[in-house]
């Protein structure tokens, strides 16, 4: 099978609690843990929430509610500087930048910055005006499907096609924007279901809680990875809860990578290399029961098997079975035709 390498995205998010030195940090483990980009959130929360709108029920288990949704997201907005200095942390530990755009003057802005590719979040498959102006920039796209129909998918695709981007460019993320996602809600095999139907790339944006459902979505034929990680569960902010910690992600990236070594081979049933001295060690010759006279008749009754595997294969005992014993055996020796 021949595969490339699945795309793993760290997500800080707004993670960082609108604290550099903590994005700092998040950008630093993210490299070390293994991921190829480390994302953020890039909006401008006048532009892109209105200050009556109501938080999320998992935003407000996390941080109460005491505050809109607008108080709460503007703490975490980040400025152009603020971008700059990711960017170049980014580079300082040789991981990919990376964010996601709520609103076309903050897509302005990462394309400003030289990213490669852009994001389309979950809540804004369906906005219409911000999917023009993402696929103007006739960039690379991830689209990411949290709460979306097959319809709602295939008339987002429609709007990036429309304006010549090819399907090829598109990865397309299953994903349920629930925080923490409960397991028998994540059905993953949608994500099979999105690549047979349009014919794209597919991946998986995680909210579940642990490691295990994003790496069984690449033994699946993920070809991209998001999880949120944060620096520490128990931190305040509308995200943390759901992500991972540190050592968590490390984890993740690694059962990642030893999955695609694992499905790395040919696909054909032989042994492996690695095993082919195992056949001594584990498989059986055919025997003598006990000692055995030269000519006499060998049967059930004075043949046997066990190992090692060095001699006639059991799978020729009706081929031995009725001969002449070609000379005297030993009992447990193996027998010769």
């Amino acid at each position: 099978m021949n595969r490339k390498s699945c795309l793993i995205i760290a997500e800080a998010g707004v993670n960082h609690n609108g604290d550099m030195a903590m994005a700092r940090d998040l950008v630093r483990l993210a490299a070390e843990a293994g991921a190829d980009l480390v994302k953020f959130q890039t909006f401008d929360t006048a532009k892109s929430i209105s200050r009556s709108a109501a938080k999320a029920n998992y935003q407000i288990a996390a941080t109460g509610d005491g505050e809109t949704q607008y108080e709460m997201v503007k703490r975490l907005e980040l400025s152009l500087d603020d971008h700059h200095m990711l960017k170049a942390e980014c580079e300082k530990h040789g991981i990919g930048f990376f964010s996601t755009a709520f609103d076309p003057e903050s897509l302005k802005l990462l394309v400003d910055l030289g990213l490669d590719r852009i994001k389309v979040p979950s809540g804004e498959l369906t906005n219409l005006p911000l999917l023009r102006h993402y696929a103007a920039t006739k960039l690379p796209v991830i689209l990411s499907t949290g709460m979306a129909t097959l319809q709602e998918i295939g008339d987002a695709l429609a709007v990036f096609e429309d304006a010549g981007v090819p399907r090829s460019d598109i990865t397309v993320l299953h994903c349920n924007t629930e925080y923490p996602t409960p397991f028998a809600d994540v059905n993953l095999r949608a994500m099979n279901q999105i690549a047979e139907t349009f014919g794209v790339a597919v991946g998986y944006s995680d909210h579940t809680q642990g490691i295990e459902v994003p790496i069984a979505a690449v033994a699946l034929g993920a070809t991209l990875i998001e999880k949120h990680f944060t620096l520490d569960r128990n931190l305040p902010g509308p995200d943390h809860l759901a992500s991972l910690e540190p050592d968590e992600l490390a984890a993740m990236c690694s059962g990642i990578r030893n999955i695609e070594s694992a499905l790395a081979g040919d696909g054909q049933k032989k042994p492996s290399p690695s095993e082919l001295p195992n056949r001594a060690v584990a498989r059986k010759s055919i025997v003598a029961s006990r000692d055995i006279a030269e000519g006499e008749l060998l049967s059930d009754e004075n043949l046997g098997t066990k190992r090692p595997g060095t001699g006639l294969s059991p799978m020729r005992w009706d081929e031995v079975v009725g001969s002449r014993a070609s000379r005297a055996f030993a009992e447990d020796e193996q027998i010769e035709l």
